[in-house]
């Protein structure tokens, strides 16, 4: 399964990156909006783990651009974010879970068997 995860906080996207890796995913890494539509529109992933705070495009508007060209991809939000409004219109524009402090290897495990 190979993985994007968008996360602007360096340190906390190679730790996600290093612990998805050593479970098995083979995992891309980018630290913004900008950066992260154009890998997304020139490789094929299966899931982008996303951010929402992001610089050079927040993470929902990025996510609303994905959908315009890919509804197949599953999306992960992981965001400090915790209010309801985000998490509805995060999952309105198209991601599959929206989460704050949960177990991602346990997330990803559940997003990998549907």
């Amino acid at each position: 399964m190979r993985l994007l995860i968008v996360e602007d906080e360096k340190q906390i996207c190679d730790m996600v990156a290093k612990s998805l890796y050593a479970a098995g995913y083979e995992v891309d890494t980018c630290y913004d909006g900008k950066e992260a539509l154009e890998c997304i529109l020139s490789e094929n992933y299966d899931l982008i783990v996303l951010d929402l705070n992001l610089p050079g495009m927040d993470g929902m508007e990025l996510l609303k651009e994905l959908r315009k060209y890919n509804d197949e991809t599953k999306v992960l939000i992981l965001s400090a974010r915790g209010q309801i409004a985000d998490k509805v219109e995060g999952l309105d524009a198209g991601a599959m879970i929206t989460w704050k402090n949960h177990s991602i290897c346990r997330s990803l495990r559940h997003v990998s068997e549907v």
